[in-house]
């Protein structure tokens, strides 16, 4: 057959597969989950997730060393903390269990990278993101607290801080309140198009998170809506977020592709709770490949447009990736 044009010439062999790959990836651009809870000591299994673990204060440090030996250099902390109340007060005590777990990460890891989860979801008694006025959230003086959360992370060390709780105006609350305090430097990461989404129930098992009345959707997305999105990651921008995030990952691929397109932030994905237990129990009965499905879906996020990847697969797509599996 005459044919001038044959795509499959790009194709014919490993290496000039990866000479014109489109989406390129590194360990770089990981960022790995770790549980912090005030009340352990040692660590132990999180049922909810298989392969995770709760860490104490004593040995957050394991975690962090388990990372660096995958090559994976930057983690984002969630608390589970030892007392709850109606506020949340604990998210920003000076040395609640996320203040405490940064200073002991930098003490013994100056340059691993840490982010913190900005929320009050762990710290209140009913589980919600905010102060409650009957079973609604109060925006605004939910505001106050999330900033004063956000400052005590960054004054005990925190490299980026990362609101999640989708309150309106959180993004301009905490930048003006790191900015009084001589802390202008520290970047935010905003969760901006949170979407109230069934995936993160694994999540609220391991975080103690469930809100105890009605549910988020308040304030997190809808998933039906995509240009609220846009909408929402451009009043993050206005405010000074530094970068922005989708939340959920693979369900928001449509999400991800749009949000890259139309900010020229860094952009980074969540690949949450039960896309991970998704991928784990259909490989635990036999119907898929657990290693190529982890790496496939990983180049789809980034291929939308992510330029980093919140995962619980971090150290394990590092080791694909220095493979020269995927990337």
């Amino acid at each position: 057959m005459d044919l001038t044009i044959r795509p499959r010439r790009l194709r014919g062999s490993e290496s000039i597969r990866r000479l014109c790959r489109e989406t390129r990836m590194s360990p770089d651009s990981l960022i790995y989950p770790i549980f912090v809870d005030e009340t352990l000591t040692g660590k132990r299994p999180i049922p909810s997730l298989a392969g995770q673990y709760h860490y104490g204060l004593d040995c957050v440090n394991e975690a962090v060393e388990e990372c660096l030996a995958h090559g994976v250099g930057r983690c984002i902390l969630f608390g589970i903390p030892r007392e709850k109340d109606p506020v949340g007060s604990s998210a920003w005590a000076e040395h609640g269990v996320i203040q405490e777990a940064v200073r002991a990460i930098k003490a013994a890891h100056p340059d691993f990278y840490v982010i913190t989860d900005v929320c009050l979801c762990e710290y209140t008694d009913h589980g919600h993101c905010g102060v409650l006025r009957g079973c609604d959230v109060d925006n605004d003086a939910t505001l106050e607290l999330i900033a004063r959360t956000a400052l005590s992370h960054a004054q005990a060390g925190a490299d980026m801080v990362a609101p999640s709780d989708m309150m309106d105006g959180r993004v301009a609350a905490i930048r003006a309140r790191l900015d009084a305090n001589g802390l202008s430097h520290v970047p935010i990461l905003s969760y901006a198009a949170k979407y109230a989404s069934a995936f993160y129930g694994p999540f609220r098992a391991a975080a103690g998170s469930a809100p105890s009345c009605g549910d988020r959707k308040g304030y997190q997305m809808d998933p039906h809506n995509r240009k609220e999105a846009l909408k929402e990651c451009a009043l993050d921008v206005e405010e000074g977020a530094d970068l922005l995030m989708v939340k959920p990952a693979l369900p928001y691929l449509d999400i991800i592709r749009e949000v890259a397109g139309a900010f020229r932030l860094p952009l980074c994905a969540y690949q949450v709770s039960g896309e991970y237990a998704m991928i784990q129990s259909a490989a635990a009965a036999g119907l898929i490949d657990e290693h190529r499905v982890m790496c496939e879906s990983a180049v789809s996020i980034f291929r939308a447009g992510a330029n980093m990847l919140i995962t619980y697969y971090a150290r394990e797509l590092a080791d694909a990736m220095k493979k020269g599996e995927i990337g």
